[in-house]
């Protein structure tokens, strides 16, 4: 059923149904209730255009994710999958946009062309162009992640400095006395991604506090990368005994690495980590790690963002998370 129908049977245009679904234009009671009438006996829906105009609002939330071409880690896609569910929850679609590189057009479509109501911005740098373009817009916007000096924004994060310092504190304590730190890949480290400097940050900080001796190395983000990095780092630095990592893509390539080179997980060797919860369950055997509560963050920012859209003027709020460890079955005592 379309407005035509609707007016013909009205007894009025085209136009004036459409001003009383929108209001842009008065339209007397009298009309305004026929035309209601016509609607409540066709079971008429306004589409979401038509919804959108008369409440000034798209009703439509914008993500941004990184590039297409890039593979999704299964953290990132716990973020996209809740925010998702979140802003379904408050009857809001979302578009998802890549950004980087040639996808950069895309995210300024969606900053200037008037599609969303608000952005959340995901995998931000400690100095991200995205969220000066975001500021100086004046859309409003979250950040899944925060920057150098974040205080400008509203924002959801990880603390994974502190997280990275528990690993390295716990391995300490099973007597661990040489670790290492397998970080995301060198091109986000040199990019300045917030969760890779921060987690060397940590790491360093716990390695001098417990007197270790540490070496952190940059992988990317798959199996076949892992297991690569993890070889070339058990050939350079053999009395290695635990490694701790934030890159749970590459965590199986870890696993294969210390079986190929004779190390049994956790006899000879212990990992832990910060890590999705049910891709650390679902390792063999299941990763000690710090489970990233990825439903609950992704539910947090959409609801920051609806405040954020409800009133701009608003003061900034910001959740910073630092789950505990689960302690499973990939962390035991160091070998004599």
């Amino acid at each position: 059923m379309n407005i035509g129908e609707i007016a013909k049977r009205a007894g009025v245009s085209r136009s004036t149904v459409s001003y009383a679904l929108t209001g842009r234009r008065p339209v007397s009671p009298e009309t305004k209730q026929r035309i209601q009438a016509v609607i409540d006996e066709l079971g008429y829906r306004p589409n979401a255009a038509a919804r959108a105009l008369k409440e000034g609002r798209t009703r439509t939330i914008g993500l941004v994710i990184p590039p297409a071409s890039t593979r999704l880690t299964d953290m990132q896609l716990g973020f996209v999958a809740s925010v998702v569910d979140a802003a379904a929850r408050a009857d809001l679609d979302v578009l998802l946009s890549p950004s980087g590189g040639e996808h950069d057009r895309s995210f300024e479509r969606v900053v200037t062309g008037q599609r969303v109501d608000g952005v959340i911005v995901m995998e931000i740098r400690l100095e991200d162009d995205r969220v000066a373009r975001l500021m100086a817009s004046g859309l409003p916007f979250v950040g899944i992640g925060r920057t150098r000096d974040p205080q400008g924004m509203s924002w959801v994060d990880i603390d994974y400095e502190t997280l990275i310092a528990r690993c390295v504190h716990h391995l300490a304590d099973l007597g661990h006395r040489d670790v290492a730190l397998v970080n995301r890949s060198a091109e986000l480290v040199a990019a300045g991604y917030g969760p890779g400097h921060r987690a060397r940050a940590g790491f360093d900080r716990a390695v001098a506090e417990r007197g270790l001796r540490g070496v952190a190395v940059c992988c990317a983000d798959d199996a076949q990368a892992g297991q690569a990095c993890t070889e070339s780092l058990l050939a350079e630095h053999p009395e290695l005994t635990a490694i701790a990592t934030v890159n749970e893509a590459a965590a199986a390539g870890v696993y294969h690495a210390l079986a190929r080179t004779g190390r049994e997980v956790p006899r000879d060797f212990s990992i832990v980590g910060v890590a999705a919860r049910h891709w650390a369950e679902n390792l063999h055997p299941p990763l000690t790690a710090a489970d990233v509560p990825a439903v609950e963050l992704g539910a947090q920012a959409v609801d920051l963002l609806l405040g954020r859209i409800a009133d701009p003027a608003a003061p900034h709020r910001h959740l910073l998370v630092a789950p505990p460890i689960s302690l499973r079955a990939t962390t035991g005592p160091a070998r004599r």
